[in-house]
């Protein structure tokens, strides 16, 4: 690897939130009977004429502008002529030569670094059916996802490990699922990579010859099978051989690639304009709708996490993870009405206590019982003095199981924590008093036994005494 650079481009096909496919009245539900989503128009049939969905070429504007691309006002839709089994009219509509979105880049974390992988285009298609192969006995094909519309993103060569592939992908996940345009489930392809890898020696400017690696359907898998396929590659250079460019299939359960065909060139495929399809026209009007209902986007949130409240870079990925846990962040920090400290002692709550019981439980953000304000109360309830850390966590348990916000909690449960001096100096001198053998060790220089003391306070107070208090109180008393 130190003689090799790696070049990688991705083409990301993102299957858009429809409820109905590209061009017919057919319906998108994953598990369905199979091919009982089909139609006229899905299955081919002479006379059966496409009718483009506007709600798929709003989502496809939508992450082109959250990309930066340029919008075309004008695009067109082309035939793709190949034969599949499960492409019965055996063309596929997609775009070529006016595709929607040209240029733009998907920025994201990585190595510590804001990484930007720039963009050649985004372009809309329809989706295949799909085989379903049975051992050596039969195959059979279902149309269901035939004619489901996907927005294909391809990516400049920009990639230089297998890594920084699977992180791409993850943040192309996490900006589809935010503006709503996708669900992004892997497991049910809605997204799915097709990875161009080639590899040449450091220093070079030149490409090698590139092997595409077809229809990966995880981030892990994609991350494997880049690995893999430059490792064949240093393999077969190394010993004089040649690279051979080529469209090659994953196997994830036996950890290697296999060849499929010769690569095609786009010539292969005999793209011209669809004559059933008039040009796709985007007025200035409807551009400029769909970018003011962008929300904020994931890396513009990690930039405000990491510069206006000075979280750590894992603390920023976290909360940004999914936008409905951006925004109860958000939300709680509002509340509050701090930023700074405040929001990190936030952050810290959300990370530990509210993560861990959702996960736990196989809830989301929007289902949890705890309000984004009532967390942002029970912070200022520490901050307050009002109760402690240690009883804070007390308060929280009980928030999640019913609901109520800290305030009611405490009050119910009578948790407020003890500061008034008097009464803590009046329950420390008796934990003194009974145990004479601890204050002499402690005065003879085993202070370490300070600990022990607090212990004992903060167990005669049931917990409720201001640790900082006690703390002053003690070492007072201690050493008179």
């Amino acid at each position: 690897m130190t003689d090799w650079e790696p070049v990688i481009g991705l083409e990301v096909h993102v299957q858009l939130a429809t409820a109905t496919k590209a061009f017919s009245p057919s319906g998108t539900a994953f598990g369905a009977t199979p091919n009982s989503l089909t139609d006229p128009t899905v299955l081919g049939l002479p006379g059966a004429l496409p009718v483009f969905n506007r709600r798929a070429l709003q989502y496809a504007i939508a992450l082109g502008l959250a990309t930066g691309c340029t919008i075309r006002e004008r695009s067109r839709f082309a035939r793709k002529q190949y034969f599949y089994p499960d492409l019965p009219k055996g063309y596929q509509i997609s775009q070529y030569e006016e595709p929607l979105c040209e240029g733009g880049a998907v920025e994201f974390l990585f190595g510590g670094q804001v990484r930007r992988v720039r963009l050649t285009r985004i372009h809309m298609e329809e989706d295949a059916g799909k085989s379903i192969h049975h051992s050596n006995v039969a195959s059979w094909v279902d149309l269901n996802r035939a004619g489901v519309p996907l927005c294909e993103v391809v990516s400049e060569p920009d990639i230089r490990s297998a890594e920084e592939a699977a992180e791409y992908m993850r943040a192309l996940r996490q900006l589809v699922r935010y503006l709503g345009v996708s669900g992004g489930d892997m497991e049910k392809g809605q997204l799915r990579c097709d990875a161009n890898v080639s590899i040449r020696p450091r220093g070079q400017a030149e490409l090698g010859t590139r092997a595409e690696l077809k229809n990966i359907n995880s981030f892990r898998f994609v991350q494997n099978a880049i690995e893999h396929e430059i490792a064949r590659q240093i393999r077969i250079l190394g010993s004089g051989g040649t690279i051979v460019q080529e469209t090659r299939l994953w196997d994830s359960d036996a950890g290697t690639s296999r060849s499929m065909r010769t690569k095609e060139e786009a010539e292969d495929y005999r793209y011209f304009p669809d004559p059933d399809l008039p040009v796709v026209k985007v007025e200035s009007a409807t551009l400029e709708a769909i970018k003011a209902d962008l929300p904020e986007l994931p890396m513009a949130k990690c930039r405000r996490y990491l510069d206006d409240y000075g979280l750590s870079e894992d603390d920023a990925r976290t909360l940004t993870a999914e936008r409905s846990l951006a925004e109860f962040f958000d939300s709680a920090v509002e509340a509050h009405g701090s930023s700074g400290k405040g929001a990190k002692a936030i952050a810290n709550w959300v990370q530990s206590e509210l993560l861990r019981e959702l996960n736990r439980d196989g809830k989301d953000v929007g289902e949890c019982p705890i309000k984004a304000p009532h967390l942002a109360e029970l912070v200022s309830l520490i901050e307050k003095g009002t109760i402690s850390g240690k009883i804070a966590k007390d308060v929280f348990a009980k928030m999640y199981q019913t609901g109520d916000p800290p305030g009611i909690v405490v009050e119910r449960e009578g948790l407020q924590q003890i500061s008034d001096e008097s009464a803590i100096e009046e329950i420390a001198r008796k934990i003194l008093s009974e145990n004479p053998k601890q204050v002499a060790s402690y005065q003879a220089g085993k202070q370490n036994l300070l600990g022990f003391f607090v212990g004992q306070v903060m167990k005669a107070t049931r917990g409720k005494a201001n640790p900082k208090l006690v703390n002053q109180l003690l070492r007072r008393l201690l050493d008179e």
